[in-house]
């Protein structure tokens, strides 16, 4: 699984230099993770240096070098908001996966944890049914609508695929929309056995020559409670290009 990440620091090539570390935003390294919260991460040197001491020539070479290191500091730093700045709604994280082309938010009190056979996924730390998780596999299809009309589609999915022998599937709700011009459907189920009942929605897409699967989903006695809370995660989910 591929992870993107990001970070911002400034090195200095003068030995005359003097650290000092400075808080800004900071997308931690591991799983593609967006943070918006400060993190101390990044140094700044500054130079300091005698005019008495230093020829008219170095003194010119070396502010130079400060003046450039500030600008690269500053587009940095611009690209940062520009990422953190995607409107992530309270009490969520991102994850952006952009080696294998996809994105989706998540309840940061959430943790990642290894689910077989899926690229990514995050549960609620104490409630393990309560979680999220993507998948893939490749395809020759260009377009969800490749797979069918929406009803079609969805009906098979959670009767056929979704659902063991031993359970009851029930469709509750199904949409699809469009996304800069990616076309996508998502649907609300229920599947009961004898002593157990699970509620999830599920959203799938086509693109980068993958069919992607992600389902969010909680014991379904919890469901009136944390429905909405899930559905921001359903709908947010997101092809990137790769």
């Amino acid at each position: 699984m591929a992870v993107s990440s990001m970070s911002l620091s400034l090195a200095s090539t003068t030995t005359t230099a003097l650290t000092k570390g400075i808080s800004q935003f900071h997308v931690p390294p591991s799983k593609g993770i967006i943070s918006p919260r400060p993190t101390p991460f990044c140094t700044l040197s500054f130079i300091t240096c005698s005019r008495d001491t230093i020829p008219e020539e170095e003194r010119n070479c070396l502010r130079r070098s400060l003046l450039l290191g500030v600008g690269v500091l500053s587009l940095n730093l611009s690209s940062a908001a520009a990422l953190l700045a995607q409107g992530i709604p309270k009490n969520y994280e991102a994850f952006v996966d952009k080696a294998d082309g996809y994105s989706y938010f998540y309840p940061s009190d959430w943790r990642d944890f290894d689910f077989r056979g899926h690229d990514s996924a995050f549960k609620d730390r104490y409630l393990q049914l309560q979680n999220v998780r993507l998948s893939f596999i490749p395809t020759d299809k260009s377009d969800v609508h490749d797979l069918g009309p929406l009803d079609e589609v969805v009906s098979h999915l959670v009767n056929h695929v979704y659902s063991a022998p031993t359970q009851v599937a029930t469709v509750m709700d199904m949409q699809e929309k469009n996304v800069e011009g990616r076309n996508y459907y998502t649907f609300e189920y229920v599947l009961t056995s004898s002593n157990f009942a699970r509620a999830a929605f599920a959203t799938i897409a086509i693109g980068n020559g993958r069919y992607y699967t992600l389902i969010v989903g909680a014991n379904e006695r919890r469901w009136r409670r944390v429905r909405n809370q899930l559905k921001v995660v359903a709908d947010s989910f997101k092809l990137l290009d790769i």
